[in-house]
């Protein structure tokens, strides 16, 4: 099911306790205009943005059941890097302009700086700063890696290659299903589960820790516990949306996060990558979309789905 609308506006009918997990990734701060009035990241501070998303994520908690989980997908910005991000500035007006040009009136209005040019703004870290302020645990902090990341022009930093993946709960004990990565090389030479094979070592004796060598490092067949580093190419997406994440960076938190069956809300929905996902698992999507045009191109992905 798709909603149209603001997704704080369009959460308040939904029911308390009535989604089991939430996973999306919702506009960064000063990068993109969607074309649409009232869009979330065309705030004049990022002070202003992280509290009207936290607000927006306070809503999610009280529609999120007990047992449920939040996953957010966001990305960092530059201060004032020319056409990279906005100005952060203390004076400063919110005219959403949705037209060429409103960066550069923008930043015409600047008129005190509160972080050097140049700066990363540390959006992600301010996010989940404030949504463990209001309550939230985080979990984890997974680091989603591009391998094929876009090249950067940049000669005095590195190229990012990343962005962050926050995995917060609503309560200390919550549905979770552990997820595995297989086992790589042999942890010996001779290719066995344990630290050595044979013989003794006098360092293990004067830590007394002269059986640890013999212990079975793998004991469980399906593979060790899934590492915080996710590997995951970007993938493109031929319609007209911006930024749609890859449907692989979608698979693990609605398998950990959601029972075959229950209910995975989206409210930035965008193309609708974590309902197709969610619909290929088996399970139910909820997903609120500002853009009109945006929902169209996710009904048809989804609809697709079903007719194979």
């Amino acid at each position: 099911m798709i909603y149209q609308g603001d997704c704080l506006e369009v959460m308040k009918g939904f029911d308390d306790n009535s989604v089991n997990m939430i996973l999306t990734s919702p506009p960064y701060w000063a990068l993109r205009d969607y074309g649409v009035e009232g869009q979330l990241g065309l705030e004049p501070t990022f002070n202003e943005y992280i509290n009207k998303l936290c607000d927006m994520f306070d809503e999610c908690k009280r529609v999120l059941r007990d047992d449920g989980t939040c996953w957010v997908n966001i990305g960092d910005t530059y201060s004032g890097s020319n056409g990279n991000g906005y100005k952060q500035t203390i004076e400063n007006e919110n005219i959403f302009k949705g037209k060429a040009g409103y960066h550069d009136k923008l930043r015409n209005r600047i008129k005190e700086y509160s972080l050097p040019s140049k700066s990363l703004c540390l959006i992600p870290h301010r996010f989940a700063i404030e949504m463990c302020n209001r309550g939230w645990i985080l979990r984890n902090t997974i680091i989603w890696h591009k391998n094929n990341c876009m090249p950067s022009s940049v000669k005095d930093r590195f190229t990012v290659d990343f962005e962050y993946l926050f995995f917060f709960s609503k309560k200390k004990k919550y549905y979770f299903e552990q997820q595995f990565d297989e086992y790589t090389e042999p942890l010996n030479r001779w290719g066995g589960n344990n630290l050595n094979a044979n013989g003794e070592s006098s360092w293990d004796k004067g830590t007394g820790q002269e059986t640890y060598r013999d212990r079975n490092m793998r004991p469980n067949q399906s593979g060790r516990n899934k590492r915080c580093v996710w590997n995951i190419n970007t993938k493109p997406f031929k319609e007209a949306h911006f930024a749609v994440f890859p449907e692989e960076l979608c698979v693990t938190p609605i398998k950990a996060g959601c029972p075959e069956g229950g209910i995975v809300l989206d409210p930035f929905f965008g193309a609708g990558t974590t309902g197709l996902v969610a619909t290929k698992l088996n399970r139910e999507y909820i997903g609120i979309e500002l853009n009109p045009e945006y929902i169209e191109i996710a009904r048809k992905r989804i609809e697709n789905e079903h007719l194979r």
